[in-house]
């Protein structure tokens, strides 16, 4: 092998190897549809998941056609701050803590 020397090819340029028998890896190919009715397929590995909704040449996004596109994924509502107060107090111990602190500021305007 080391008397053997490719002369005039490039490194990592040119494959020399044919593509004939050959297995490709399974595949099935998922179909798009833009707004403007353009159609436009797209190749995937058998396994993967095929998502909704894909960009196409033009930049405009296409939907699945054929096939549900798979469940969205559940998200979680924003906690907001009356959600975390309420984890940890009740609205019984709110309406006291709020009595306390409008007669301490009663209290302050009166001495003042």
């Amino acid at each position: 092998m080391a008397d053997r020397v490719l002369r005039g090819s490039r490194l990592g340029a040119v494959s020399y190897e044919t593509d004939r028998d050959h297995d490709l890896a399974p595949r099935r190919i998922a179909r798009y549809r833009c707004d403007n009715g353009e159609e436009f397929d797209v190749p995937f590995a058998d396994d993967a998941e095929i998502p909704g909704t894909w960009i196409c040449k033009n930049g405009l996004e296409g939907s699945l056609v054929e096939g549900a596109a798979p469940e969205a994924k559940k998200v979680k509502p924003p906690r907001t701050h009356w959600d975390m107060l309420l984890e940890r107090r009740s609205i019984d111990e709110l309406d006291e803590l709020l009595k306390e602190r409008l007669e301490l500021l009663k209290t302050k305007r009166r001495g003042a």
